[in-house]
């Protein structure tokens, strides 16, 4: 790991300017504020594939008016991971024979905010730079009223390799670990083209599978239990609308 690249989310001293005046046990610093709002090369190209997506191509007239089921495929992105210098792509497949469910599988990396580090206690004021390097699932999703359309409950089981940095310590660690969650949301269309807004927030299980925790004398505390909340931007590739 290139210590030079990590980001610091730790906390500061009281008084630091690098931090915003904490509302409850968590807060954000100043840098994760500038990461949010620094508008990059990822968000245009992000921007410009969705728009792409969205002409309008060949429909199965027939199919609509016949009313036959179709699979149809999705395509996700998670913007806080970019907007948090890192990346994300998901796949989703409706099957024909199913109108509410949705498999598929998702790749994504970023680096923690300060608010995810201090999640767990043992991990607060420790100074700790967490890059999740390399997350790839699959996932479930059941939909009540029809995909991407409404409330949804689903699971996802993955692999998420991270890199560990300290302000205090030299050198850099790796580790692995292994992530199964349920979650909750909502999906929403608001526009004439097939995209879509999913909102969720999940609860879930995670232990180390691989590599060190530990850098010099510091631990840094994983799982077992880790919770997560984020929005998905969808376009839907096939299928009725």
């Amino acid at each position: 790991m290139n210590t030079a690249n990590t980001r610091s989310h730790g906390r500061g001293s009281a008084g630091s300017p690098d931090l915003i005046e904490p509302k409850g046990p968590f807060f954000w610093t100043k840098q994760d504020i500038r990461r949010i709002t620094n508008i990059d090369n990822r968000w245009v190209a992000s921007l410009v594939l969705l728009l792409l997506l969205a002409i309008p191509g060949p429909s199965r007239a027939q199919d609509r008016m016949e009313g036959s089921p179709t699979t149809s495929w999705s395509i996700e992105v998670d913007p806080a991971t970019f907007a948090f210098d890192g990346w994300s792509a998901h796949l989703r497949m409706k099957p024909a024979s199913c109108d509410r469910l949705l498999v598929g599988a998702g790749v994504y990396a970023m680096d923690l905010p300060s608010m995810m580090v201090d999640l767990k206690a043992d991990n607060r004021d420790q100074g700790w730079d967490v890059r999740l390097d390399l997350g790839a699932g699959i996932f479930a999703e059941h939909h009540f009223r029809e995909v991407n359309r409404g409330f949804l409950l689903g699971a996802q089981v993955g692999v998420q390799r991270y890199q560990l940095g300290n302000d205090a310590l030299p050198g850099a660690a790796e580790h692995t670990d292994l992530l199964v969650m349920g979650y909750g949301g909502y999906s929403i269309r608001p526009f004439s083209v097939p995209v879509y807004l999913k909102a969720w927030a999940g609860l879930g299980y995670t232990t180390l599978i691989a590599g060190d925790d530990q850098l010099g004398d510091l631990q840094y505390t994983v799982g077992p239990v880790t919770a997560f909340a984020t929005f998905h931007i969808g376009y839907t590739l096939e299928g009725r609308p």
